[in-house]
């Protein structure tokens, strides 16, 4: 897979489809590679008549990491934030927009319809704030504005995505990854065992890299409430939840939409805090379309 340098960093990504065709930047997670993004799902999109490129967000997958920069305690974080004060992370969420921004630059395309999934929509949101000459629509799926009085995740699904994975071992490395794809997934749509195993086992032996996830999460914290700067958004924009979704509720989406003008919300009954694979061309569809029109 090829790497590009993006807003001066080494950016892991793939593309699909007709490169004459309309672009599609879908930006991952919290801790995600690119390869979290269901193929058919990918292989979808592209069908529709898309570009579609997916990359790896700095600290994560294959794109460059920051090994030497330590992420504030969590706890501490929120409570230093709580009393007003700030606290210096390695890097934010607008850093990670503008990588997004510089691979457009750097793959020589002016512009994209982006999509971004749980923190990725969080920096599909930047993209629409700070970078509206790069967004020709904007997909935000599972994600939320960060205002503090949202409904909060389900233990279980915090604890499951904090927890310290083992320290080697690429069987209990897989356990790790399917206890959170379990406990954030979908629970109206099964995911049979040999499937998830082998889907969790290519990630692990693609990267391994739980230090990214603490600096990634900062940035997410040091963010706060984005709902005034979601007002910048001019993109049509299209907010897509799960109702059943354990780690970011569906009022995180509700509110999303709310504070972007003319924003259209799709609520999927029995849908987590995952793509299931019953619901990849209900999600193409909507997704299509709404790029399509725009």
């Amino acid at each position: 897979m090829p790497q590009i340098t993006s807003n001066n960093l080494r950016i892991e990504y793939e593309t699909f489809g007709d490169a004459g065709r309309p672009a599609m930047l879908m930006v991952m997670g919290l801790g995600a590679q690119l390869t979290l993004w269901p193929m058919q799902l990918v292989e979808a999109l592209a069908a529709r008549g898309f570009q579609v490129i997916c990359y790896d967000n700095r600290d994560i997958g294959l794109s460059q990491k920051f090994g030497k920069v330590r992420a504030p305690g969590t706890m501490r974080q929120v409570l230093m934030q709580r009393l007003g004060f700030n606290v210096k992370v390695p890097y934010t969420l607008s850093d990670m927009a503008a990588d997004g921004a510089g691979l457009l630059d750097a793959l020589g395309i002016k512009s994209a319809h982006i999509v971004g999934a749980s923190m990725g929509g969080m920096i599909a949101q930047h993209l629409g704030f700070s970078h509206p000459d790069k967004v020709l629509s904007l997909t935000s799926i599972m994600s939320t504005t960060g205002h503090p009085k949202l409904p909060q995740a389900q233990k279980a699904a915090i604890a499951a995505l904090t927890k310290r994975p083992p320290l080697s071992g690429e069987a209990a490395l897989v356990e790790h990854g399917m206890n959170i794809a379990r406990t954030i997934g979908s629970p109206a749509y099964h995911v049979a065992e040999d499937v998830l195993r082998e889907r969790v086992r290519r990630g692990v032996r693609r990267s391994f890299y739980p230090a990214g996830l603490p600096r990634q999460l900062a940035a997410i914290i040091a963010d706060g409430d984005r709902r005034a700067r979601l007002a910048g958004v001019t993109a049509p924009t299209l907010v897509i939840h799960g109702e059943d979704d354990p780690l970011i509720p569906a009022q995180g989406g509700m509110d999303t939409a709310a504070h972007i003008a003319g924003a259209e919300l799709r609520i999927f009954p029995g849908m987590g805090h995952d793509l299931p694979a019953e619901l990849i061309y209900p999600l193409a569809d909507a997704i299509a379309e709404h790029a399509s029109a725009h």
